[in-house]
């Protein structure tokens, strides 16, 4: 697990990399040469597209991600762990049912090609697909931690 981690971190380091060296690249060309280079802005958006949702996928842990928890954190543990496992349903429900628009949807796209670098729509938008598919697993990990958490806090009360 902890080389996937770190593989996970290796690939947001150099879409970080590639991205800034590309915002550098902009700049210079359009405000030294006076001669502005069109795929730098695509390669540019196109890795902080896949930066977010990589890393929200893949490096950001579940505590390390920004909650509103004002209601959350004000009531007792056992409503917690309701509102736990009612938002973990409704995430997997949801994403789960939107899966098979969305693979549609990005197949479809594969007609379509980016401006400048000619890329195919379909590889560009396919991370949206990882970045479903993984936050599904994460709320059914989430909700599994949640009800042992649950069945050990029964235990304690008995």
């Amino acid at each position: 697990m902890r080389f996937l981690r770190g593989f996970a971190d290796v690939v947001a380091v150099a879409l970080m990399a590639t991205m800034f060296a590309s915002f550098l690249l902009q700049i210079f060309f359009r405000y030294v040469l006076n001669s502005p280079l069109g795929w730098t802005e695509e390669v540019t958006v196109l890795c902080w597209l896949w930066v977010v949702l990589w890393c929200a996928s893949f490096v950001v842990s579940d505590a390390e991600e920004v909650r509103f928890d004002i209601v959350y954190a004000a009531v007792p543990a056992g409503m917690r762990r309701a509102f736990t496992l009612i938002a973990s349903a409704a995430f997997v429900v949801l994403l789960a049912w939107s899966l098979p628009a969305t693979w549609k949807y990005v197949a479809f796209m594969k007609r379509e090609h980016s401006a400048y670098l000619h890329m195919r729509f379909d590889l560009l938008y396919s991370i949206y697909l990882i970045f479903a598919v993984a936050c599904i697993v994460r709320q059914l990990r989430l909700a599994r931690r949640t009800l042992r958490a649950a069945a050990a806090a029964s235990g304690d009360a008995r």
